[in-house]
């Protein structure tokens, strides 16, 4: 499903869906009786992962997977503001996601994996700088004093770069996480996040796998022994005084 940077792809709106929430399952029995408007309200960061032209607009790498038209965005952007108004948000972390990593540390598996997914693509620098930037619906919400980085691991960014560093120093215990990959990014971050002890919640609808018939199972996988797992109305709503 990848495709050259910046050729023009024509894509079908009506071929995707709008949205996914109707593939959130019910809460898992083990977090159903949590009160997560309280947890909302302790020490709290937003992240967003991987949200990316290469993903969001025609011409990036990943733009043929439909992503502009599932919802993701648009759910992202509702969470992100209805946090940005909450005192507790301690940190909003912009994490980003590189398809062409040849310049990555890497291992012989890594090395193949990476080549399988650009090897192929004759991008220019500047290509590839515009294909990794934020998309910029995410770019306008960025502010003073955010974290922007990127991933240097597989699918963490707890790994090899300043963010637990950072979770820590702010005394974060919530980390609310959004972007693409589902199955990936999203999934390898709050896998990564309660093993450093915190308590991830993943916004369902503000996420994506490569393919809508993904994103069932790695919902039920993710909310039954990772993170909760809500819709971005939800969230809207727990945040609410």
């Amino acid at each position: 499903m990848r495709h050259t940077p910046l050729d023009p792809v024509q894509l079908d709106k009506g071929a995707f869906p709008e949205t996914n929430v109707s593939q959130i399952p019910p809460l898992a029995p083990q977090w159903a009786g949590l009160d997560l408007r309280e947890i909302l309200r302790r020490p709290a960061a937003f992240l967003s992962v991987s949200q990316s032209n290469s993903l969001y607009r025609p011409g990036g790498v990943q733009y043929a997977e439909g992503h502009a038209f599932r919802g993701s965005l648009e759910a992202t952007v509702r969470s992100v503001r209805a946090a940005r108004r909450r005192p507790n948000f301690e940190t909003f972390a912009w994490i980003g996601y590189s398809v062409f990593r040849d310049a990555y540390p890497q291992t012989v598996f890594d090395a193949a994996q990476y080549a399988s997914w650009t090897g192929h693509l004759d991008a220019t620098p500047e290509q590839r700088a515009w294909d990794d930037a934020l998309v910029p619906e995410l770019r306008e919400l960025v502010e003073p004093g955010d974290l922007e980085l990127y991933e240097k691991a597989l699918q963490t960014a707890f790994v090899g770069t300043d963010l637990p560093l950072v979770l820590a120093r702010r005394k974060v215990e919530v980390v609310v996480i959004t972007g693409v990959h589902l199955d990936w990014c999203v999934e390898g971050n709050a896998r990564s996040a309660r093993d450093n002890g915190l308590l991830p919640i993943v916004i369902g609808d503000a996420t994506g796998c490569v393919r809508p018939d993904q994103e069932a199972a790695a919902f039920e996988r993710i909310n039954n022994f990772f993170a909760p797992v809500i819709s971005s109305q939800t969230f809207v709503d727990l945040l609410a005084n």
